[in-house]
């Protein structure tokens, strides 16, 4: 039980330091969260708790190409943004259009013998 409380305490600690952070420097707010800490407490977790590494390292392929269509995310919000729209629209849209990247990709990586 302290072990999941741990886990829960530094996954919601870097949370909040982004968006800390962010207030002051945007960039340094970028770079933190572009940081691939999720996967990287994930694994950490997983080997830690005595996963194989052969599971490790299947799901940090699979991180990969599901990296892919969230960056749809990352474009379009700003630009949606710039257009001076509406937070939550913005936000709603391009979900949206990542959820269709994704329903993409995913039959695409079958096709091509990449298992998820």
């Amino acid at each position: 039980m302290l072990f999941y409380a741990l886990k829960v305490v530094l996954s919601a600690v870097v949370i909040v330091a982004v968006s800390e952070i962010a207030k002051r420097h945007s960039g340094m707010a970028a770079l933190v969260a572009a940081l691939p800490l999720t996967s990287l407490f994930a694994f950490i977790w997983l080997h830690v708790e005595g996963s194989s590494s052969t599971l490790i390292g299947e799901l940090s392929m699979q991180v990969f190409w599901l990296v892919l269509p969230s960056l749809v995310l990352f474009f379009v919000l700003p630009v949606l943004l710039k257009l001076d729209m509406n937070f939550w629209l913005c936000l709603g849209i391009s979900a949206a259009a990542t959820a269709a990247c994704y329903l993409v990709m995913l039959p695409l990586l079958r096709k091509v013998g990449v298992q998820l």
